[in-house]
């Protein structure tokens, strides 16, 4: 599951009463993340030892990866596109910290897409990746103008971006 928590100052959500520093983090980069196994522990207060992973890969961890031979992330949960944005630097949020990292491109949403099309882009795009060896933004391509074929409201298809 993927978090993105505003500005606390631009929002009054406070994540169903549960003020945690995720929440309260002025950092854009300690609001948003990824939720792992384990992670609901850590959400509602739970700490096993200081060692032990606590589930939770925010993007500021991100950020401090070596992923400079990832040619690709697929980050399909939805509102995964989502962050910050700083004057004129752009948005913080999880697409920032893997660019940061060194991935070459990003698939992300900025939308809740509905999972039935969700899964037929994403076996389309890698079957045009993968088994047609096409390159990235061909397949991308190629997969958004199948899927919005398929399904024409823009809500199913233009909530996917890819990012260089």
């Amino acid at each position: 599951m993927d978090i993105f928590f505003p500005d606390r100052y631009q929002s009054s959500d406070s994540a169903e009463g549960r003020e945690n520093i995720f929440i309260r983090s002025e950092s854009p980069m300690l609001r948003s993340g990824l939720i792992l196994a384990g992670g609901n522990r850590t959400w509602r207060g739970f700490h096993d030892t200081e060692d032990a992973e606590d589930g939770i890969l925010t993007a500021y961890e991100v950020s401090q990866m070596n992923l400079s031979h990832t040619g690709l992330v697929v980050l399909s949960a939805c509102e995964t596109g989502l962050g910050d944005i700083k004057g004129n630097e752009g948005v913080y949020g999880l697409q920032r910290a893997f660019k940061i990292a060194g991935a070459d491109y990003i698939i992300m949403s900025l939308w809740k897409i509905p999972d039935q099309p969700t899964m037929e882009f994403m076996i389309r795009f890698y079957s045009l990746w993968q088994d047609e060896k096409m390159t990235i933004p061909e397949a991308f391509k190629k997969t958004q103008l199948w899927i919005r074929d398929r399904y024409p409201n823009s809500i199913h298809w233009a909530g996917f971006v890819l990012i260089q």
